[in-house]
């Protein structure tokens, strides 16, 4: 009885706190704000996160460090207030993935509302530092979320060491920063419709960032010591916006942006701080896609269909190759056909070489996979004389009672 009632005691004080205008970055740690709590990195999460214990996969990012370790990062729990991240790395090229390393859970049964991580993206600067970006926000969407990263300085090593989080500000990122010809950075940050609040108690929440409700550029001049705002865009039917950013030839910068009617574009001819009327730009379902300026110079488009598609599943992964600022592409080289996959992310190797990740049936299979080809494959439309690239599995849950599927992860 009495945990009942500091259980309401609790609900009551937490719809106050909501209903009390706040601004769009409060102060870590805040004393009744448990969305602005420092997330907690845990680097041993074995045995409770193992294989056997998780029950859903969705995909975020693939990364590689300079000595040549792939990290992967996936969110488990659900697509949902459920969710939380979880990390592996492979030292063979995706050949073999270890257990679990690392797991970012906010989870906490004391507060009256669920606390989760669900957006993120990892980044290998330039120095050779891995970048982990990743949002907090109570239930599934609060109306602010935060955007959060901790960084490791060696990758490589037995026993990693990853910082302590810090806040960049609201939204979330899910695609990798650029790094300008200046030599500034920018982080793409989306901060969600309103629609997506699917709680009654934060209905009311956080209005004051009504106006940055769009795909928003964070810019750093010093490294990524700090971070402050610069422009935006407000796609037309937006879904989670999963923008790209681009630095064009011309040095003029070139976004594109998930929504509900497509692939849609935006430029900017003033470093980011004003943009276009918004257009589309290429027919899609709606669905993460996947851009990315190659070492040739080039742009790889990685996109559900044709290019003029628009599939009726999250099926047909291909990938293209601009020589134009994506004026026009060539190629077309298929990565998945099946149904159910979805979510592209990637790098290229110093080789050449292109690493793509995407999931597969996240609410029953919930696989992570990774394929990989050459720039060249993708022009002339195959592999070796193969239609599609060899699928490996970087993780797969086994918590439903599963078979495991023919693979190599970690004993």
């Amino acid at each position: 009885m009495f945990k009942r009632l500091i259980f309401r005691l609790l609900s009551v004080a937490f719809k106050l706190l909501v209903s009390i205008p706040v601004v769009a970055q409060l102060p870590v740690g805040k004393s009744g704000d448990p969305g602005m709590e420092i997330p907690r990195i845990n680097l041993n999460p074995l045995p409770l996160y193992g294989y056997d214990r998780l029950d859903y996969g969705m995909t975020i990012s693939i990364e590689r460090t300079k000595g040549g370790r792939i990290w992967s990062c996936w969110v488990a729990g659900g697509d949902n207030e459920d969710a939380f991240f979880v990390l592996n790395t492979s030292d063979d090229n995706g050949k073999t993935w270890s257990n679990p390393r690392i797991v970012i859970d906010p989870h906490d049964t004391s507060l009256p509302f669920k606390r989760r991580t669900i957006v993120g993206a990892l980044w290998l600067d330039p120095g050779g530092k891995l970048w982990l970006f990743f949002d907090q926000a109570m239930t599934y969407f609060d109306g602010r979320a935060g955007n959060w990263y901790t960084t490791c300085s060696n990758p490589d090593d037995q026993n990693p060491v990853w910082s302590q989080p810090r806040y960049v500000g609201y939204g979330c990122t899910l695609n990798k920063p650029i790094v300008l010809s200046n030599g500034h950075w920018l982080l793409p940050v989306s901060l969600w419709d309103r629609g997506k609040i699917r709680e009654p108690y934060f209905a009311n929440a956080y209005h004051e960032l009504d106006s940055l409700r769009k795909a928003n550029l964070f810019i750093s001049k010093d490294k990524g010591k700090t971070w402050n705002h610069l422009g935006g865009v407000a796609f037309p039917n937006p879904q989670f916006d999963e923008h790209h950013i681009i630095e064009r030839r011309d040095s003029s910068l070139w976004m594109t942006a998930r929504t509900a009617n497509g692939i849609f574009q935006s430029s900017s001819y003033d470093g980011g701080i004003t943009w276009s009327t918004p257009e589309k730009y290429l027919p899609h379902i709606g669905s993460r896609h996947f851009i990315r300026r190659l070492s040739s110079g080039h742009l790889l488009l990685v996109k559900h269909g044709e290019l003029n598609e628009t599939t009726k599943f999250r099926s047909k992964l291909m990938a293209f190759v601009s020589d134009d600022d994506g004026k026009t592409w060539k190629g077309g080289l298929m990565l998945d056909e099946r149904r159910g996959i979805s979510y592209p992310d990637g790098f290229q190797a110093p080789d050449g070489t292109i690493f793509i990740s995407y999931d597969r049936n996240r609410e029953t299979d919930g696989e992570i996979l990774m394929v990989h080809f050459t720039e060249k494959d993708v022009l002339n439309g195959h592999q070796k004389g193969k239609s599609s690239p060899e699928h490996r599995l970087i993780s797969r849950p086994l918590g439903r009672d599963k078979l495991p599927a023919p693979c190599t992860l970690a004993k």
